[in-house]
Formats: C-alpha cells, sequence, structure tokens
C-alpha cells in the first residue's frame, strides 16, 4: 500500500511537471509568433519607405533632368514594388491578437498601392505636355500617401505595441514607416514645379523684389494645432473660430491676401476665407476665420491655405494640414 501510494504521489508530480512543460511550450510558441509577426510588419514597412517611397520622390524631383521614357520606367518598377509590398502584407500570418494591427496595415499598404498605380499613370502626362491637369490630379493621389502614413503611425504601431505590452515584451521596437515626405505634394503648383522644373504660372505686371506670405501657425482657442499625422483633439463643439498667424516673407507690401480654411469630416466640406486688406515685409498678422456645422466625434481633415500672391514662386510655405476631432 505504501509503494502504491508513493507511485501515485510520483506519477501526480509527473503530471504537474508536464503539464508545466506543455504550458511553457504554448506561451513560448505564442510570444515566438508575437516576435515574428512584428519583425516581418518591420521588413515591410522598411521596404516600403526606403525601396519605395524616396526612390519615387528622388525620381520625381529630378525629372526634368532625365529622359520621359527613363522616368516612367522607373516609377513604373517602383509600382510593381509597391504592389510586391500589399501581396506579402496579404499573405502574413498574423496572430489572432494582432488582428486589428494586420487590417490597419493592409489598408496602408493597398493604399500606397494604389496610389503608386495612379501616380505612374499620371507621370507620362505631365511629362508629355498636359502638365498642369495632370499634376492637380497628383497631388489628389498624394493624399493616399498621407492616409497611408496616418493608418501606419496611429494604428499599425500603437496596436503592436499593446498587443506585446499585454503580453510581456517590453523591449521590442516596432520601426515607424513615412511614405508622404512633406506636405508640399498636396500642393498642385509644386508638384508641377518639382517635376517638370519649370514655375507654375508666370505673374506679370508685378513690383520688383520678391512676393510671397507664408503660414506660421494655426490654433483653436488656446489649442495650437500640430500639422502632419498627429491627431488633435478640438473641444468647444463644432463651429469653431481659426485663428491662423500670416507672415508677409518677401520685400514687397501685399493687398488683398486671402486666407483659407477647409474642414473636411463625415463626407463634406465646411469651407470659409479671411482677405487680409494689406501686409508689410516681414510683418505677422493674426486672422480669426470662424467655421460652422462641422461635425462632432468623427475624423476630420483640416486644410489651411494663404493664398499665392502675384510674383510669388515658393509656395510650400502657404498651406497646413491637420487630422483632428471636434468634440463637445
Amino acid at each position: 500500500m505504501v509503494r502504491r501510494r508513493v507511485l501515485a504521489g510520483v506519477a501526480v508530480v509527473v503530471l504537474i511537471i508536464i503539464v508545466l512543460v506543455i504550458n511553457g511550450c504554448v506561451k513560448s510558441g505564442k510570444l515566438d509568433s508575437l516576435r515574428s509577426y512584428n519583425k516581418s510588419v518591420a521588413q515591410i514597412g522598411t521596404e516600403s519607405e526606403t525601396q519605395v517611397a524616396k526612390p519615387l520622390f528622388v525620381a520625381l524631383s529630378g525629372a526634368s533632368g532625365k529622359s520621359a521614357i527613363e522616368v516612367e520606367v522607373q516609377v513604373n518598377q517602383l509600382r510593381l514594388q509597391a504592389h510586391e509590398l500589399a501581396t506579402r502584407t496579404r499573405n502574413l500570418s498574423a496572430p489572432g491578437e494582432m488582428e486589428g494591427a494586420q487590417r490597419s496595415l493592409l489598408t496602408a499598404m493597398n493604399l500606397r498601392d494604389e496610389g503608386m498605380t495612379k501616380i505612374a499613370a499620371l507621370v507620362p502626362q505631365v511629362l508629355g505636355g498636359n502638365g498642369k491637369a495632370s499634376s492637380a490630379l497628383i497631388a489628389g493621389d498624394m493624399e493616399l500617401f498621407l492616409a497611408s502614413d496616418v493608418l501606419y503611425s496611429q494604428r499599425v504601431v500603437p496596436l503592436i505595441q499593446e498587443t506585446l505590452s499585454s503580453n510581456g515584451i517590453h523591449d521590442l521596437a516596432t520601426p515607424t514607416s513615412r511614405f508622404l515626405p512633406n506636405l508640399g505634394w498636396l500642393e498642385t503648383s509644386t508638384v508641377f514645379s518639382r517635376i517638370t522644373g519649370q514655375q507654375a504660372s508666370n505673374s506679370t505686371g508685378v513690383a520688383p523684389g520678391t512676393h510671397g506670405s507664408a503660414l506660421l501657425a494655426v490654433s483653436v482657442g488656446a489649442n495650437t494645432l500640430t500639422a502632419g499625422e498627429t491627431l488633435n483633439h478640438i473641444s468647444g463643439g463644432g463651429n469653431p473660430t481659426f485663428t491662423v498667424a500670416v507672415e508677409n516673407t518677401g520685400s514687397n507690401s501685399e493687398v488683398n491676401v486671402k486666407v483659407d480654411i477647409t474642414v473636411t469630416a463625415g463626407g463634406k466640406q465646411y469651407k470659409a476665407s479671411h482677405v487680409i486688406n494689406q501686409t508689410q515685409p516681414g510683418s505677422k498678422v493674426n486672422v480669426e476665420i470662424p467655421v460652422t456645422g462641422i461635425p462632432t466625434g468623427v475624423a476630420s481633415r483640416i486644410e489651411a491655405y494663404v493664398e499665392p500672391v502675384p510674383g510669388e514662386t515658393e509656395t510650400e510655405n502657404n498651406k497646413m494640414t491637420f487630422l483632428a476631432i471636434f468634440a463637445e
């Protein structure tokens, strides 16, 4: 009887050890799958930025110094790489806890694939003489890249890091992946100038010297908005008053400087403008622009724009774009 009890006790201990070993193996396998997924995402994001985005904008900015055929071939090759990365993303084996991150990642890569396809089709038109109209379409397509950057930075990376942290993995970073190098590519005249090497328009009848305005900052109340991919939370309801800081960056005084605010939310646009009667060289002016009827609680895109004055050739500083949610 004693021997039987001892054997039974040993059997229980062995069973407990087996269960612990199995649980340890299962947990180790789960952590390995999470680490492996993070590594795969990092590789895709890095390749998208370094092997597609950077060569694309180098090719577009230097297009005027190359043959049109050479530029078209290069952009088309980059389009194929973007499509391959979207396919790799679709075929990723994502752990169940990474489902949300995987959905956002796939959407971001599909947006980049779509943007590359559209731009590759438009580049020959810009270089072939239909510059202004095609540049406007390219500027619009660049918003696909901006949207992909927002998804990657605001959804993919945070969701992956949250999952890793909840599973006790705290020393593993998820690199960011930025496709659109700057917001100047959202402006038609900037796209035209960078690709063709020509100014979008030639003004006549203006005073000698430099002309221009720069958009310095945009705020609502005491809240100065952060441009780019940061999500701004704006309280006070759907009828905000935007304060826009504008500087005369030229050597001439300017008249009738128009400042526009456009808020895109819920599939609709809400616009308002203000005209500054006169600005002096080097002076800064704050203008208040109320916008009404903006829906609260939904993602919104805010565009602030100082319209070019006659003789202005550099317009990259004329526009700022913000992401925001308006709340009561």
